[in-house]
């Protein structure tokens, strides 16, 4: 980790700089992908299946035996785990439910809002070294409380055409209703266009590499949504000397293990703390499986003193961090003045990785500084707002000489005269009666 006291402001974007590839050399290649998953569906999945992940598959699909036996391979251990997480997360996305909203804007005229599922969403889970079920959880529990009819999964399978028995366990746990062994860019394609074994859908969710992620960019180009930009993983954490050395390296670590493009960044205004996290960094990676990664990540990563908490409040901000740990006396205030991160996590107690598992919230976050306009994944992330209004003869005699007017000043008779007709429809019965 590089070391930066008192950098200058003109300095830190330059020092705040992010380890990500540009996706755009790769746009060729997902082309390509997408127009043959499109022309030759299922044929073409296992076709790039056996090419990128060296498997050749029969079937896409994982059927009830493989689900079966899937939850006879995890120990009672972390089967228990995975229960406890799974409830905690239900607790906390089952209370984001939003009311219909009903307004009365004016006497006659009733405004309201609903919001309605989106009833096909596509889950990408990543696999490799790392079988993310984790994110099988964070991803699928809200899809299913916010009533998505159908909800489908995807992820590469290992060098035995299997998915990992976690993945599977979960998925089954939260209700997936499709399973699909494929992963890469070719299953972005297949969510987006729909093959004979992969359904077509709505919007897609989820994290992946840099071939995935260009993929979801291209998707949402051919009128699929996604849930947000998504790159390298990443940690910001603000500390003093009210901070344990020790924690704070551990969770420095534990983002940094994530993949060697990862980057977390520590601020202090505290310089004396530098030495007892240095150390504590040497000693805890040497005993890490996924050292060199940490190594190779802890490479993009810096230590930065400032002289204040309003110029570490200023930093978080210009940062926009994924993930943001606050170990600092000065906790209020920087809460009030910190306007830019995915989710916080605050005091000596409070592990990044806790939010990763099974604390409740979400952990699929914006990265890359899309912090400044992107939310995390929550429930409202799986359904769309719908509003309604109805007018009462009354209502439009209120507001219609004001529309009226409105629509006349911008140029567009049609639209008055929809109101015009109404008001005079209504001022003839009046006299009539």
């Amino acid at each position: 980790m590089q070391w930066v006291h008192l950098p200058d402001r003109g300095s830190w974007e330059v020092l705040l700089k992010r380890p990500t590839k540009d996706s755009t050399s790769l746009e060729g290649l997902v082309d390509e992908v997408f127009k043959v998953v499109s022309s030759d569906g299922d044929q073409a999945l296992k076709k790039y299946t056996e090419t990128f992940d060296f498997v050749a598959l029969n079937d896409l699909l994982v059927n009830s035996a493989e689900i079966e036996a899937a939850s006879g391979a995890l120990s009672d251990t972390l089967k228990e785990a995975i229960e406890l997480a799974y409830q905690n997360i239900y607790a906390f996305h089952a209370a984001q439910k939003i009311a219909p909203v009903h307004v009365r804007t004016t006497e006659g005229v009733d405004c309201w809002m609903e919001n309605r599922a989106i009833s096909r969403v596509g889950l990408y889970i990543p696999g490799g070294s790392a079988p993310l079920f984790s994110t099988v959880l964070m991803l699928a529990i809200p899809a299913k409380i916010a009533g998505c009819s159908q909800i489908v999964l995807c992820s590469p399978p290992d060098k035995d055409g299997n998915l990992h028995p976690a993945i599977l366990y979960a998925a089954s746990r939260c209700g997936v209703t499709q399973i699909c062994k494929v992963g890469g860019i070719q299953a972005i394609a297949a969510m987006t266009y729909g093959t004979e074994s992969v359904p077509k859908t709505y919007k897609i969710f989820g994290p992946g590499n840099q071939y995935v992620t260009a993929a979801k960019q291209w998707a949402s180009r051919l009128g699929v949504a996604i849930d947000m930009p998504a790159g390298p993983s990443e940690l910001l954490v603000v500390a003093d000397d009210s901070a344990v050395a020790d924690f704070v390296a551990s969770d420095l670590l534990s983002q940094a293990e994530h993949g060697a493009d990862s980057q977390v960044i520590l601020v202090t205004d505290t310089p004396e703390i530098q030495e007892a996290i240095e150390s504590a960094l040497a000693s805890q990676i040497r005993e890490l499986p996924r050292q060199q990664i940490a190594q190779d990540a802890l490479a993009n990563s810096r230590g930065i003193v400032l002289a204040n908490p309003e110029a570490l409040a200023d930093l978080v901000n210009a940062y926009a961090p994924e993930h943001l740990i606050i170990a600092h006396r000065a906790e209020e205030y920087l809460l009030e003045h910190i306007q830019n991160a995915g989710s916080v996590f605050l005091g000596n107690y409070t592990p990044e990785s806790a939010g990763d598992y099974a604390s409740g919230t979400n952990h699929t976050l914006p990265t890359n500084g899309y912090a400044r306009q992107y939310s995390g994944v929550n429930l409202s992330s799986y359904s769309k707002s719908i509003t309604y209004q109805r007018i009462r003869p009354e209502g439009l005699q209120n507001i219609g000489p004001a529309v009226e007017t409105m629509a006349k000043a911008e140029g567009l008779q049609a639209h008055a005269n929809a109101v015009t007709l109404r008001l005079k429809a209504l001022e003839k019965n009046f006299t009539e009666k």
